[in-house]
Formats: C-alpha cells, sequence, structure tokens
C-alpha cells in the first residue's frame, strides 16, 4: 500500500495566514502541519509517500521533508495545477499508485488517541487482503459541514452525503480513506460536482454502493481536528500543548515513529537531531537517541 498527503488548495479560510504560504506548512504548535497527516501513514506501516500540492508550494515541502530517505521513507511529489478535489488526488497518484492499494489522507488534519496505530494498520491490512475501502467516522455537533455517514441499528454503513442540510446522522466521514487498487478507476469516472471537483464522498458511494465499503468508527478517546479556520488551528495546537506538556511526549514526531519502527538507526536520528539544532525539538530527539521516548 502507498500513501498520499493532499497538501493542495488556497487555505482562504485561513487568509491572511496563507497568502504567502501554504497551509499545511502553517505551525500546529511546535511542528509544521505537515508533519502530523505524514505520521498517520507512518504509523500505519506505509513508507512510500506522495506528497501533493501547488506549484508554488511544493518546492517548500521538498526543502522541508527531502526524499525521505533520512526517515527509511521514499517521499515523491506531484504538482496540484488547480483545486480539483480530494478525489483528483488518486488520478495525480496513477503512475506511483500502479495498481496497488492506498491510503490518503489530508494534508490538514491532525489525529490522536490511544489505539489509532492497531486501528490503521488493521485497515491496511483489511484492505491488502479483502479489497474494497475504508472509511472512518467521527461525530460532530456541525455534521451538515462535512460528508454525513448514516449508519443502521447494526451500525452498518448505509448512505454518505456531502454537506446536506438535513443530516441523517452527526457521524462526519473525516479525511483519511483506505481504497484497493481500483481506485483510479472510480475517479476516472466521476462527473464534477456543482463545486467542479471530484468529490472523495463519490468516490466512497461507488464503493458503497458495490458493497465493498467498510466503516470504522472513531469514539470517545479519539481526536479527529480540522486545522482550516484560525479558530481550529488554535484549538489544535492547544490540543497538541496540552498532550506534550502533560505527558513529555511529542505528537507526531517522525523523527521517533521512524526510530520506533526500524526505519532508521541512532545516527540517523542523531543527524536529525543536528537540524533542529538547541530547539526543545531537538533535545527531544537526543533523549530518544539516549533511550527515552515511547515504546
Amino acid at each position: 500500500m502507498k500513501g498520499i498527503v493532499l497538501a493542495g488548495g488556497t487555505g482562504s479560510r485561513l487568509f491572511p495566514l496563507t497568502l504567502v504560504t501554504s497551509k499545511q506548512l502553517l505551525p500546529v504548535f511546535d511542528k509544521p502541519m505537515v508533519y502530523y497527516p505524514l505520521s498517520v501513514l507512518m504509523l500505519a506501516g506505509l513508507k512510500e509517500v506522495l506528497i501533493i500540492s501547488t506549484p508554488a508550494d511544493l518546492p517548500r515541502y521538498r526543502d522541508l521533508l527531502g526524499d525521505g530517505s533520512e526517515l527509511g521513507m521514499k517521499l515523491s511529489y506531484v504538482v496540484q495545477d488547480h483545486p480539483g478535489g480530494v478525489a483528483q488526488a488518486f488520478l495525480l497518484a496513477d503512475q506511483l499508485l500502479n495498481g496497488q492499494s492506498v491510503c490518503l489522507v489530508l494534508g490538514d488534519t491532525v489525529f490522536h488517541g490511544h489505539g489509532l496505530t492497531g486501528l490503521l494498520r488493521e485497515s491496511v491490512l483489511d484492505v491488502e487482503q479483502q479489497g474494497g475501502g475504508v472509511v472512518f467516522g467521527y461525530p460532530v455537533q456541525d455534521p451538515q459541514r462535512y460528508g454525513v455517514l448514516e449508519i443502521d441499528r447494526r451500525g452498518r454503513l448505509v448512505s454518505i452525503e456531502e454537506k446536506p442540510e438535513s443530516p441523517k446522522s452527526n457521524r462526519a466521514m473525516v479525511g483519511l480513506y483506505f481504497f484497493d487498487g481500483h481506485v483510479v478507476e472510480v475517479a476516472r469516472k466521476l462527473k464534477p460536482s456543482a463545486r467542479g471537483e471530484l468529490e472523495v464522498t463519490d468516490v466512497a458511494r461507488d464503493y458503497l454502493e458495490r458493497g465493498r465499503l467498510r466503516l470504522e468508527n472513531l469514539g470517545r478517546g479519539y481526536a479527529w481536528l480540522d486545522t482550516g479556520t484560525p479558530e481550529a488551528l488554535l484549538q489544535a495546537s492547544n490540543f497538541v500543548q496540552t498532550i506534550e506538556q502533560r505527558q513529555g511526549l511529542k505528537v507526531a514526531c517522525i523523527e521517533e515513529i521512524a526510530f520506533h519502527s526500524g526505519w532508521i538507526g541512532v545516527e540517523q536520528l542523531e543527524a536529525r537531531r543536528k537540524r533542529y539544532g538547541s530547539t526543545a525539538y531537538g533535545r527531544y530527539l537526543s533523549e530518544l537517541a539516549d533511550g527515552g521516548g515511547w515504546h
């Protein structure tokens, strides 16, 4: 399975913050926003990841993340010339995927919770062994802003609606999707929505109608944060700050994940530490190299 981080768009809801930089390069407390979705793919065990962004912003992602070798990964990059919808990412990734399954995560989302790694890896195995797709649902107070998942009394997914005026449930489809190798074919058949974009909701609905989509619920104990507005960005930063200062452990530390996954060794970890200097982040990596951190 390959991974995709979709980090395109104009970030217009964050103007003027995003007038001269990509939304996904803004800080969420102590690290760039893109570290958070990338960490999700890493926790899922995916080492080959595609970053999709705008022509102006893509070089900045290359500068930040490189080719992935310092993390024991393989990172590649593709330009999204114009915002064509989330499902356009599958078409842009066609060459990389080459018929393989994929996990797509939106670049402006933060996930956190005990057991998240297990859920991610189970989803990878599920799709690789059984095919089809897996989407994640999360209860929200304002479901009309999201793709809404309707479930029956047995907890089975029965319908998906994009930003309905009268939602059939309070369960939103979060920005994390697992699909088998047929997803590119599905995306090619899509017609643009009223806003002129290829909607990932339509991809998921296609799988659902064929009985090939499964739902994984994120309930109590999990956090899913959308960082697309100034208020949401601040809330996400405060959340991460609270967790990190309370536990003394970093959220979405990509070097830590690579190190404990066995993708890099102490020498590579130390090389990354030097990049960050004497900052709190750099000191954290030093502690990891000395045997600290989680695991």
